[in-house]
């Protein structure tokens, strides 16, 4: 007969619940490996964030001057 499997403590299930968040599991040659999630900001890409929120002086002042769209500059020109 075989063996029964123990029910996991609670400081065990926190430590699954910890790694599983930081960690995340991917197949490399056709195996398991086990590497740290890249960072997100409310479940989105940091880059993606970045993209979405920032105002163009704060793009500029942090050097990420391809992210700055030129639509607003265009619109000026239009006007004669």
């Amino acid at each position: 007969m075989a063996k029964r499997k123990r029910k996991l403590t609670a400081a065990e299930k926190a430590e699954k619940k910890r790694r599983k968040k930081e960690y995340e599991t991917i197949f490399i040659n056709g195996k398991q490996k086990r590497v740290k999630r890249p960072p997100t900001i409310d479940g989105m890409d940091v880059d993606e964030f970045i993209l979405r929120n920032a105002d163009p002086i704060w793009l500029h002042q942090n050097e990420m001057w391809e992210y700055i769209t030129d639509d607003e500059e265009y619109d000026d020109e239009k006007e004669y």
